[in-house]
């Protein structure tokens, strides 16, 4: 019995000595803050491609991995009833065309001759009548017969001006119209042909031939060949802290173990909504030898670097401000620059002094 209770005792004193609470002193070295985020690849100036118009994509004139230059053909879509409207157009342009009609307007031309004709001839007879009159030959019955007859020549005259101006002017309007409309038609058509917007390279075509297209649906992906850039993804916390042209540290899963520079170099300042974070673009300072779009990427954005701070590890500072100095004491401390393991000490504490890990 008396030799348990000295084993007894023994063991306790054993685990009080080992379970003395782990501490350490702050260290002078170089700490860099960071801001982490994530991303892919893309090539600079990538962009889906899509048609203006509905149809079926008829031919496909590109492969994928093929150079284009800006303006080159890479589809063609077909539309039955576009093809139907260009023709009805075209025929109602050369219908409606000024000289086409030129008969039309030249029988109104011989009807105003006419009538100019008549209503000269009108006009005499009626001064005639009028200085017979005054001589007190005729009857005054007469002289009004001829006054009606050349009135009534002088508005045929007129109308048959009114008539000829208006039908100029409708078929100038018409003429003018159907070349309008088939100007637009023939616009229209060269909506067919899908064209590249810039000189690179088709990375993904996305439809076949002889499938049903819209507006809607992305047909290709073309960016640049060789030019790629980071757009990366910064939480909203973080977003404050970044600057056009910071420093870029930036790890591939194409390349384990390689670390690649980058520069920020564009922070679009809207914030997407649902994921509470804002996207930023940048530059590789020296890109890799081969890269693809949509390769991941993590990177860890320099904030500050500074040399020679007072540091101690993160795990031993309590709600960011204090620090523990014996079992049940803490000390206020006002910190600085933080890392992933470390963070700096600005006052409170000195190179000297002890402090311990907290339970």
């Amino acid at each position: 019995m008396r030799l348990l209770s000295f084993c007894l005792i023994i063991f306790v004193l054993l685990v009080s000595c080992t379970s003395k609470p782990e501490h350490l002193s702050p260290t002078s070295e170089k700490i860099t803050e960071s801001v982490y985020a994530s991303g892919v690849i893309k090539a600079r100036n990538q962009y889906q491609v899509f048609a203006t118009i509905s149809g079926i994509l008829d031919t496909v004139l590109v492969n994928e991995n093929d150079p284009v230059k800006a303006g080159s053909p890479l589809l063609i879509v077909t539309d039955d009833n576009s093809k139907f409207n260009s023709t009805g157009a075209q025929l109602s342009a050369e219908y409606a065309n000024l000289n086409e009609n030129r008969d039309k307007l030249t029988e109104l031309n011989n009807n105003i001759l006419l009538a100019e004709t008549k209503c000269t001839q009108d006009s005499l007879d009626f001064k005639r009548q009028e200085n017979l009159w005054k001589e007190n030959i005729g009857s005054k019955i007469d002289l009004e017969l001829r006054a009606l007859t050349y009135k009534n020549s002088r508005t045929a005259l007129e109308a048959s001006k009114i008539r000829y101006a208006e039908l100029k002017r409708q078929l100038q309007f018409n003429a003018a119209q159907s070349r309008n409309t088939l100007a637009q038609s023939r616009n229209r058509e060269g909506d067919f042909i899908i064209k590249s917007k810039i000189a690179g390279k088709v990375y993904s075509l996305l439809k076949e031939k002889g499938e049903i297209i819209n507006p809607q649906t992305v047909l290709a992906i073309i960016g640049d060949a060789d030019n790629f850039l980071l757009e990366l993804q910064v939480d909203e916390y973080d977003i404050v802290k970044i600057k056009v042209g910071q420093k870029i540290l930036i790890t591939m899963d194409s390349y384990k173990g390689d670390v690649f520079e980058a520069a920020v170099s564009k922070i679009n300042p809207l914030m997407n909504e649902r994921s509470k974070s804002f996207t930023i673009e940048a530059t590789f300072i020296k890109q890799p030898p081969a890269l693809f779009p949509n390769l991941t990427a993590e990177a860890n954005i320099v904030i500050q670097t500074k040399e020679n701070a007072l540091t101690i590890p993160r795990n031993y500072l309590i709600n960011d401000s204090l620090v523990l100095i014996s079992d049940n004491k803490t000390k206020s401390v006002v910190t600085g620059l933080k890392d992933y393991q470390k963070v700096e000490i600005l006052s409170g504490l000195s190179a000297g002094d002890i402090i311990y890990k907290p339970q």
